[in-house]
């Protein structure tokens, strides 16, 4: 297949959490069981914190990728592609274009079905901008359980990527496209399942990956007219061991092309994977180099990309390696199964009450909930939180005057704070204060990837979209904004001040 001239990525972002864990924690925990683990049992892999999820960290890379403009107007379309969504009947990609406050005239949709999804959804976007000419956004994220003592529980991690797709400062343009299609089963999970199925890896590596990927690759350098000798970044990522070099060999690519999967301090995530690959090596590729990324999953699908003059002038908020700066190493094996909700805790009695969610309040209150948008009085800068019809200026109360004021994208400082253990909290001791806003606004808020002693009256903080709660009984989880410190260190430094 080949892609219509000039249209392509025009910006990338991505998100992985803070919390490490060190694998040798986890067969330290399973070594009775498993003893074969060892050899897995170095580096980390990223864990989500409770409180994230497909769609948080989705949010989160998104962010990383359209920077801190308020106005997200060129954005006419979202794909939101991911195996671990949280809903099964209800647009998940919603909530996300609710959080970046994308607007309500927008289209979104959910991609999942097969490992390969996130590189099909790019394709989709692709052909929307091709049909509609204008710009869309793609976010993948995956966030996946897995059976404990299990391979994939040393080699699975949690991440989230987002790119933009355009005609406009398109800093890698994609020159060539291919798909295969087949029902080769290497892994599945049925309807209902939070766990898959993973079959024995010689079968996979030979059968699977050994015979399809090659003709694929074929398939998608013969459409981009580009000889595998001068790729300069071949992206494939596969827990199996050493089967990039493999595959690039046997396909004529350079083995020094070969991109480093960073399986020993993430771990391999899923659908996003690929992304995530991508968008570490779009920080250091040079104008004139050559891409092609590729992922197995029921077929696969496979690009080939040419990176742009514009790949100079663009710059993610964090990227890859500013995320990778930021992770903090986790010892405790129990946490990752709490964390995953495989392993049910004692959160004690007040913890046992009936969190159903006002589903009309919800709604009619979405944007202050989802988009952190507050009001402010255009005449004296008042700002409210959430917003209100009345703005109460002492001694001239004004009515209906407040235009939205989008706050997520605003820098803030803690005003005042309370770090307490007697509410159930599933990473205690439970932080929140106040947080006074850059430009006027002040919010109680919960903190978020904070140890006790990681919080300061004074500090920078920065928003963070969440999961609030879990109605369990229902089924349903709620979202809503947190505040988490700008510097990992920041009570530290703000001490030393």
């Amino acid at each position: 297949m080949t892609v219509a001239e000039g249209i392509g990525i025009t910006g990338y972002g991505a998100y992985l959490p803070r919390l490490r864990m060190a694998r040798q924690a986890i067969y330290d925990a399973n070594s009775w069981l498993a003893p074969a683990l060892k050899g897995k049992a170095r580096g980390h892999r990223t864990l989500a914190n409770w409180d994230e999820d497909s769609i948080t960290m989705a949010v989160a890379a998104a962010r990383d990728c359209l920077g801190g403009d308020h106005d997200r107007s060129h954005i006419r379309e979202l794909l939101l592609a991911s195996g671990t969504l949280p809903f099964a009947e209800r647009l998940n990609a919603s909530v996300v274009a609710g959080a970046l406050d994308l607007g309500e005239d927008i289209a979104a949709a959910d991609v999942t079905g097969s490992q390969a999804s996130g590189l099909t959804a790019l394709a989709q976007g692709l052909d929307a901008v091709v049909a509609r000419g204008h710009s869309v956004l793609l976010a993948c994220s995956d966030c996946r359980r897995t059976l404990a003592a299990s391979a994939q529980e040393m080699d699975y991690g949690d991440a989230g990527v987002a790119v933009t797709l355009g005609r406009d400062n398109v800093i890698a343009e994609v020159v060539g496209e291919a798909a295969i299609t087949v029902d080769f089963v290497d892994r599945f999970r049925g309807a209902g399942d939070d766990i898959d199925y993973y079959a024995e890896e010689r079968w996979i590596r030979d059968e699977g990956v050994g015979v399809w990927m090659p003709r694929l690759i074929e398939n998608a350098l013969g459409n981009a007219r580009v000889d595998a000798a001068s790729i300069d970044h071949f992206i494939f990522p596969s827990t199996l061991r050493k089967i990039q070099a493999q595959l690039g060999q046997k396909c004529g690519i350079d083995e020094r092309a070969v991109v480093d999967p960073m399986a020993s301090e993430v771990g391999d995530t899923g659908m996003a994977h690929g992304l995530l690959m991508l968008a570490r090596v779009l920080e250091d590729a040079e104008p004139g180099q050559t891409i092609l990324i590729t992922q197995f999953g029921s077929g696969g699908r496979a690009l080939v990309l040419r990176v742009t003059e514009a790949i100079r002038d663009f710059q993610p908020v964090r990227g890859v390696s500013g995320w990778q700066a930021r992770g903090m190493q986790e010892t405790r094996y129990t946490r990752l199964l709490a964390y995953k909700n495989q392993l049910q805790m004692a959160l004690g009695p007040r913890a046992e009450y009936d969190d159903k969610t006002a589903l009309t309040t919800a709604y009619r209150h979405r944007r202050a909930l989802l988009g952190l948008v507050g009001g402010r009085d255009p005449d004296t800068g008042e700002v409210s939180f959430p917003p209100s019809r009345l703005t109460y200026t002492p001694g001239a109360s004004r009515l209906d005057t407040q235009e939205p004021y989008p706050m997520a994208e605003r820098a803030g400082r803690i005003l005042s704070w309370s770090a307490e253990s007697i509410q159930p909290h599933m990473a205690p001791p439970h932080h929140y204060g106040q947080v006074d806003f850059d430009g006027g606004g002040r919010i109680l808020m919960e903190f978020t990837d904070v140890d006790l002693g990681d919080i300061a009256t004074g500090i920078a903080v920065e928003m963070t979209f969440r999961i609030k709660s879990v109605d369990n009984k229902r089924g349903f989880t709620r979202y809503f904004w947190k505040a988490t410190p700008v510097s990992v260190n920041a009570a530290t430094e703000q001490e030393t001040e």
